[in-house]
C-alpha cells in the first residue's frame, strides 16, 4: 500500500495537474465563467423565472358605475390575476392601451349589469385578454372564470334564488391560444442576438489570434471605419435570417403578419446594430475565441430568460423586470409581436424604436472608445 502511494506521488500526472490549475488561474475570464454561470443559472431559474402568471395590468370600462359592478371588479382583483391600473372611457381607448402594450387585460361591464342582477336575469360581463401571450392569457381566463363563479355564488346566496353570472372571455390577437404564434416571432430576436453577438466577437478575436489583425493596423483607416467595415456585412446576414424565419413561420405555423413589413425591417436595424456593437465590445475584452464564446453566452443567458421570449415578464419579481429593461431584446420582442400579431404602427412603437437605436448608439460609442488600433 505504501509502495502504491509513493508510486502515485511519483507519477507525472501531478505536475500536469499543477500546470493546468496554474493556467486556469491565469485565464481569469474562463475561471469567472466557471464560477459565475452556475450562480447566474441558479439565481435566474430559482428566483426570476416564474411560470405562474399573476398581477396582469388591467383597465376597466365600467358603463354601469354601480355597487354591483364595483363588487364584480373587486372579486376579479381578489383573484390576484388582475391588477387594476386605470379606467378607460370607451372601447377605442381600451384597444389603444392593449396595442401599446400598457395592459394585458380589460374588464368591460355593460350599463344594464346591475338591473339584470336585481331582476334575477343572467347578468353578463366581458374580460378581454391579450392572447398573444398564451401563458398570460391563460392566467387571465382562469381568473375570470373563477371570479365569475365566486360572484355568482354570492349573488345566489344573497337573493335566495339562482342568479346566473356570465363572465365572457374574449381573447384578442391569438384566439386559438397557439404557442407558435407567440414563440416564432421571438425566435427571430433570439437568432439575431445569438448570431450577431457571437459571430462579430469571434471574428475580430480570430483575426487577432491568426495575426491578420496586424495588417489592418497598418492600414490608413480610422477605428470607426474599421469597425463599421467589420459589422456592415453582418447586417445583411441578419436581414436574411429574419426574412427566412418570417417566411417559414408563415408557411409552417401560419404566423400572421398584420402590420407594416417596411416598419419591421426599419426597426430591426436598430436591434441588429445594438447586438453587433455588443459583439465588438466583447471582442475588446476577450483575448481568445474561447473567451469570446464564453462571454457571449454569458450575456445571452439573461437575454433569453428575462426578455419575455419564453417567460412572461409580468410574472417576474421587480428586480428581474428591471434587469430585463436594459436588454435590447425586451424592446425588440414588443416591436415584433406588436407588428406581426397586433398590426400596430410606429405611433405605438416609437418608444421601443428609439430605445433600440439608443442602445445601438451607446454600445457603438463605448466600443469605439475601448477599441485600440494596436496589438497588445
Amino acid at each position: 500500500m505504501i509502495r502504491l502511494f509513493k508510486g502515485m506521488l511519483a507519477s507525472p500526472l501531478w505536475p500536469m495537474l499543477r500546470k493546468e490549475f496554474i493556467q486556469m488561474r491565469r485565464d481569469r475570464i474562463t475561471l469567472g465563467m466557471m464560477l459565475g454561470v452556475p450562480m447566474l443559472d441558479l439565481a435566474l431559474f430559482g428566483y426570476a423565472i416564474q411560470t405562474q402568471v399573476r398581477h396582469l395590468p388591467t383597465v376597466v370600462l365600467d358603463a354601469s358605475q354601480t355597487y354591483e359592478s364595483r363588487a364584480l371588479i373587486a372579486t376579479l382583483e381578489q383573484t390576484q390575476n388582475f391588477d387594476i391600473v386605470g379606467r378607460v372611457a370607451n372601447r377605442q381607448e381600451l384597444k389603444d392601451s392593449i396595442d401599446a402594450g400598457r395592459i394585458k387585460a380589460a374588464i368591460v361591464i355593460p350599463p344594464e349589469y346591475e338591473r339584470d342582477v336585481k331582476r334575477g336575469r343572467t347578468a353578463s360581463a366581458q374580460v378581454i385578454v391579450d392572447a398573444a401571450d398564451p401563458l398570460g392569457s391563460g392566467a387571465a381566463i382562469n381568473g375570470a372564470s373563477l371570479a365569475g363563479l365566486v360572484r355568482g355564488t354570492q349573488l345566489a346566496a344573497r337573493s335566495g334564488f339562482h342568479t346566473r353570472l356570465d363572465v365572457r372571455i374574449r381573447p384578442w390577437y391569438n384566439p386559438a391560444l397557439r404557442d407558435a404564434v407567440y414563440i416564432v416571432p421571438g425566435i427571430i430576436g433570439i437568432l439575431l442576438s445569438l448570431t450577431m453577438l457571437v459571430i462579430t466577437s469571434m471574428s475580430i478575436v480570430r483575426e487577432r489570434e491568426r495575426g491578420t489583425f496586424e495588417r489592418l493596423i497598418v492600414t490608413p483607416i480610422s477605428k470607426t471605419s474599421m469597425m463599421l467595415g467589420k459589422i456592415l456585412p453582418f447586417v445583411i446576414v441578419g436581414y436574411v435570417q429574419m426574412t427566412t424565419v418570417l417566411l417559414l413561420g408563415k408557411l409552417l405555423f401560419r404566423v400572421p403578419l398584420l402590420g407594416s413589413l417596411p416598419l419591421l425591417y426599419f426597426t430591426t436595424l436598430g436591434f441588429i446594430l445594438a447586438n453587433l456593437a455588443a459583439g465588438i465590445l466583447v471582442s475588446t475584452i476577450a483575448r481568445t475565441q474561447a473567451q469570446a464564446m464564453q462571454l457571449s453566452f454569458f450575456l445571452m443567458l439573461p437575454t433569453i430568460l428575462l426578455s419575455g421570449f419564453m417567460f412572461p415578464r409580468e410574472a417576474m419579481p421587480q428586480p428581474a423586470q428591471w434587469l430585463g429593461a436594459i436588454l435590447p431584446l425586451t424592446y425588440y420582442l414588443q416591436i415584433l409581436r406588436g407588428i406581426l400579431l397586433r398590426g400596430i404602427g410606429i405611433t405605438n412603437l416609437w418608444q421601443q424604436t428609439l430605445t433600440l437605436f439608443g442602445f445601438a448608439t451607446a454600445l457603438l460609442v463605448i466600443s469605439v472608445l475601448r477599441f485600440s488600433k494596436t496589438v497588445d
